[in-house]
């Protein structure tokens, strides 16, 4: 069940006996170094928190804002990366620089987790539920086999669990920062498909894999050098023969590291725009030199190429709507309020296109809330999500988007011929995910750099 590799999953631990936080001039600071860590003996003697049966002093290794990092969450998660990126390629990573940049990925998820938090964004159980069970269908299990066969790979349910609440929350902080921003003009779409176009017309594909030594925001001159060096330093090691997957786990401080610096199959119009010039001659295997860019000084690797015919088969997905706007009388629980009475309406049998003519707030509700035909990409990012989502005739539960909030019905899909539109959309999602991609880890550096973080352990300090 290869799904499960990329998860880092969270260790549960009581932390007890921790003093009053007094803020300093730097920001909170906690008075006490050590916190006792496992008062329920039998979890506790899977992360070694335990001795004669007795609860034992477990380090604070970092503060991030108001909340702790200890060092037996620490070592949990760097065993379990440590197995994982074993098992998955076979080499062996320095195991004090994957504990420093596990740590880096714990204070940065902490600081996604917090911010959300902080803007009111909760992903409750149902959304969980809900989530969980899509995963367990893509694996043809039912939930109950399902939760069996992880705790036969050795995966606790509980910490499943909260692993994918964690992975839904950044999904949700990733659409609602940068997606339902993001903007793709007809002049970038033109510029792509002339790029297509003197490759032969074919959508050529490459495996790329990527390093980031990052530059913090408001860097000295002293900063810049330091990084550039270990930016160096890890060149010097490709060039010696180490993997590029060994080097990115060792230095690399993007999200991907953790995984080899993988981003998988692309097709050129989702590489990196900072790279795709150099990718176009680049050959199998080869590595770029440094590149220095505004967050930091990036190592490229092109594992491979295939070329890929853009097929002209498209999904459509027929839909209906019903929308409720938002202003200042009604506020987004209202609307919420409003669609979940009216979904338990339509479970209890009355008719869709009837309850949109009758509550719908857009020019489709004359229609009973025909949108019609919609391909990907070509409506709001967050409808994608939905349709693929819903068999026919299932409506879903309240999304919103900049227009408001909407209940979606997918009546049929089909898989249609358009040619030379097909070409043009592909070639907008492709702009579209780029762009995503490279403003939402921007947006995460800039929340990183703006939080308070304090490293009680100097040896793990970057």
């Amino acid at each position: 069940m290869n799904c499960f590799l990329r998860l880092l999953f969270l260790p549960f631990i009581t932390l007890m006996l921790i003093k009053d936080l007094q803020a300093g001039e730097l920001g909170p600071r906690f008075d006490e170094q050590d916190v006792v860590a496992g008062s329920n003996a039998a979890a506790s003697k899977k992360t070694g928190a335990v001795k004669d049966g007795k609860p034992v002093l477990d380090k604070i290794v970092a503060v991030v804002n108001n909340e702790v990092i200890t060092q037996v969450e620490l070592d949990d998660r760097t065993d379990t990366l440590y197995k994982q990126f074993v098992q998955k390629s076979g080499q062996t990573p320095d195991r004090d620089a994957l504990r420093k940049q596990v740590l880096e990925r714990l204070i940065t998820d902490k600081v996604l987790i917090q911010y959300g938090r902080e803007t009111g964004l909760r992903i409750d159980d149902g959304m969980l539920e809900g989530a969980i069970g899509r995963i367990a269908e893509d694996n043809k299990l039912d939930v109950a086999n399902f939760r069996i066969k992880l705790q036969q790979e050795g995966i606790e349910w509980s910490k499943f669990r909260e692993e994918i609440r964690k992975e839904i929350l950044f999904a949700r902080l990733r659409d609602r920062e940068i997606d339902s921003k993001t903007v793709v003009t007809d002049t970038e779409v033109d510029a792509q498909l002339r790029s297509e176009m003197a490759t032969g017309g074919n959508e050529e594909e490459i495996l790329i894999s990527h390093l980031l030594v990052s530059i913090p925001e408001q860097a000295d001159p002293e900063q810049i050098s330091r990084r550039e060096a270990r930016a160096r330093q890890a060149m010097d090691k490709l060039k010696a023969g180490q993997s590029f997957s060994q080097v990115a786990a060792t230095f690399s401080d993007a999200s991907d590291a953790l995984q080899g610096g993988s981003l998988g199959w692309r097709p050129m119009s989702r590489v990196p725009s900072l790279f795709s010039g150099l990718a176009q001659s680049m050959k199998k295997g080869e590595v770029s030199s440094i590149i220095r860019a505004g967050n930091g000084f990036h190592i490229f690797q092109v594992e491979d190429r295939r070329g890929s015919k853009v097929s002209q088969i498209v999904k459509q997905y027929h839909l209906r709507e019903i929308l409720i706007r938002l202003n200042a009388t009604v506020t987004e629980n209202d609307a919420r309020a409003k669609l979940a009475g009216l979904r338990a309406r339509w479970q209890a049998g009355e008719d869709f296109q009837l309850l949109a003519k009758l509550n719908s707030e857009d020019e489709n509700r004359n229609k009973g809330g025909d949108i019609g035909w919609v391909s990907q990409g070509e409506s709001f990012p967050e409808f994608d999500k939905i349709m693929f989502a819903l068999k026919p005739g299932e409506v879903s539960e309240a999304v919103r988007t900049q227009m408001g909030m909407h209940l979606i019905q997918l009546v049929e899909f089909r898989e249609n011929d358009v040619g030379e539109e097909h070409r043009r959309l592909a070639a907008k999602q492709g702009v579209r995910a780029r762009k995503v991609d490279e403003a939402f880890d921007d947006w995460v550096h800039q929340q990183r750099d703006t939080a308070f973080v304090e490293y009680r352990d100097k040896s793990l300090q970057p």
